[in-house]
């Protein structure tokens, strides 16, 4: 499937972007040396850039949420006071302590004063429960854990099948006064005694000792935790918000997301920190409530992930959309199809989109404020030919792989080397599974993100798909990315989430999509939604099966849970009540399956 000829980014757009770039480059030569600490006895990391923040901002907002506003300097201390109570009672450089909290201020001052202390914070997704959270317990083997109110609980169901004592069991409250939990310690109250002076441990922390333990989503397994270290925190911090955003002091990042994810709690709250700037939190996502905090809060710059921009995109209009002090947001997964309505309708200026992986070694950002673009990366990267039935990337008679014209979709590799170490997950043999050897020349090495990306022009990359989510149909690779894209056109149409299915008899995977009607089922007219679908995408590309769903499933961080949808295909009896539809060969519209009709098809009584 072809792009778009107008995101390519050509000489004149880039001669247009000189004023800007030439404003940039002191910021960018600046944050280039401080993001790229060599000297592994200089400290550095979350605990030193806190402290930093807090000597050039001490009585500015650090922290906001709900009707709380806390200092940088009252921050600063409360973790410092936590961080003596933690070496007090054990905990040293290297141990790991599990973090189960929600979104809330406690959760990063407790994440603070680990860093501090130079022990690894595990931050557990808070919808874990079960197996699942003990799974991910037992990969990191905590020498304690931190717990909210909120998750009491769900931690007491699987307590049993921990071996964390309960000295070191503590408790966060979660509304004034609380008591502690029974078989519980109260963090705060034990640790109010102790000094709010910054601990001597903060400046021994290095630049690869580790930071976070930060999971995959698990959408196709169980999940994996990937090693964060504060050499990577710099980068992060510094490389959005110094050379991306240019945060300042009067500045105020809204954030919105998971804070036990990298975009949440590594790229905002870093460019809030590296700018000594404001962070506003909330506890969950709300899209009729988003726009009220942000001018509750005079913030000024947006964190997003995923679908959150499409779904403030269809909220309805309202006079006081562009009624904000917004001038720049950063995120990742915004999608063409909502790029220029969100820009439109908000007035938002600079759309600082990125492409990084919490377990990966690069980073891209569209610090130049092109559209429908991750930007550039720094780091050494590659495209490369891929094999479309197995996803691995092809090698040459001389064992080599394959670069891809400019402008074509290709398995993205990152090289690994001093100045973009891989530092992989907790098991070394699934780092090892991730790295790829002698890949253009003897003894280099490359980190296989499964991603597809193109080269649109002067070293921007364009997210294409995960590789996984592509599929293969007639011969031909279909992305599911701009399937979605194009079925978002369609004015009935508000969510799309595509997606391969096995058909008997048939190589490869034939195109599914599970929509989401603007308005209802019965206005949707399956006739002209095919021949809109058929004028937009190549046959191959076109869906043959609907599923129609009220709602989407979406992980924490707003992608669509695929995994399900793949799993029950086009089959009725697994749907429920979600409606399945089908396009039958040489006909105009689509029409609904049932049992009889789903085992026609898979008994190859119509010819696909």
């Amino acid at each position: 499937m072809s792009r778009t000829p107008s995101d390519a980014i050509t000489w004149g757009m880039m001669l247009r972007k000189l004023p800007a770039i030439a404003r940039a480059v002191p910021r960018i030569v600046k944050g280039m040396k401080l993001a790229n600490v060599q000297d592994p006895s200089q400290p550095c990391g979350l605990g030193w850039c806190f402290e930093q923040a807090t000597q050039r901002n001490p009585q500015g907002p650090a922290l906001l949420y709900g009707d709380t506003v806390l200092s940088y300097a009252q921050v600063n201390a409360q973790a410092n006071r936590i961080a003596h109570y933690l070496q007090a009672q054990g905990i040293g450089k290297g141990d790991c302590v599990a973090v189960f909290l929600e979104n809330r201020p406690q959760l990063l001052i407790t994440v603070l004063a680990v860093a501090k202390v130079g022990a690894v914070s595990a931050m557990i997704n808070t919808s874990q429960t079960g197996d699942a959270l003990v799974h991910s317990l037992a990969l990191v083997a905590p020498v304690a854990v931190v717990v909210g109110d909120e998750r009491v609980a769900v931690f007491n169901d699987v307590r049993g099948r921990t071996a964390l004592s309960e000295a070191r069991t503590w408790w966060v409250a979660d509304q004034e006064n609380a008591a502690a939990a029974r078989g519980f310690v109260d963090l705060i109250s034990n640790s109010e005694q102790y000094p709010g002076d910054n601990p001597a441990s903060s400046q021994q922390v290095f630049l690869n000792d580790p930071c976070f333990y930060l999971y995959t989503s698990g959408t196709t397994g169980l999940p994996k935790a990937g090693v964060f270290r504060h050499g990577r925190w710099m980068r992060t911090a510094t490389s959005f918000g110094l050379i991306a955003l240019d945060m300042q002091p009067e500045d105020i990042v809204y954030c919105t997301l998971p804070l036990y994810h990298a975009t949440g709690l590594c790229v905002c709250w870093g460019a809030a920190v590296c700018g000594a700037s404001g962070f506003v939190i909330r506890r969950k996502f709300s899209a009729s409530q988003f726009w009220n905090d942000v001018r509750r809060y005079r913030a000024t710059t947006l964190g997003y992930v995923g679908e959150l921009c499409r779904y403030l995109v269809d909220q309805p209009e309202s006079g006081t959309d562009r009624q904000h002090a917004v001038t720049k947001m950063i995120g990742n997964g915004l999608r063409p199809g909502a790029w220029a309505a969100f820009k439109t309708r908000f007035g938002v200026g600079h759309i600082c989109e990125l492409y990084a992986a919490s377990d990966g070694n690069i980073g891209f950002t569209n610090i130049l404020n092109f559209d429908n673009t991750v930007g550039f990366s720094l780091m050494g990267w590659e495209l490369v030919q891929y094999d479309h039935d197995s996803g691995a990337p092809l090698r040459n008679l001389q064992g080599r792989m394959q670069k891809v014209p400019k402008g074509e979709p290709g398995l993205l590799l990152a090289r690994i080397d001093d100045k973009a170490p891989l530092d992989g997950y907790t098991d070394a043999a699934k780092t090892e599974k991730t790295v790829c050897r002698d890949v253009f020349a003897p003894g280099d090495r490359y980190f296989n993100t499964g991603d597809l990306l193109r080269n649109i022009g002067f070293g921007h990359g364009q997210f294409v798909d995960r590789l996984g989510d592509t599929y293969r149909w007639k011969g031909e690779n279909v992305s599911t990315t701009e399937v979605e894209n194009v079925l978002l056109q369609h004015s009935q149409i508000c969510e799309a989430v595509a997606y391969g299915v096995a058909v008997s008899g048939t190589n490869g995977r034939a195109g599914m999509a599970a929509i989401t009607p603007s308005e209802s089922l019965a206005t949707l007219d399956f006739s002209e939604l095919l021949q809109f679908l058929r004028c937009k995408l190549p046959g191959y590309a076109v869906p043959l099966f609907l599923r129609i769903k009220v709602k989407m499933e979406t992980t924490g961080t707003f992608k669509y849970q695929k995994t399900r949808l793949k799993a029950e295909g086009f089959d009725p009896c697994l749907a429920g009540d979600e409606p399945i539809y089908a396009w039958l060969p040489d006909t105009a519209t689509y029409v609904r399956v049932d049992r009889q009709l789903a085992t026609q098809i898979q008994g190859g009584q119509y010819r696909y």
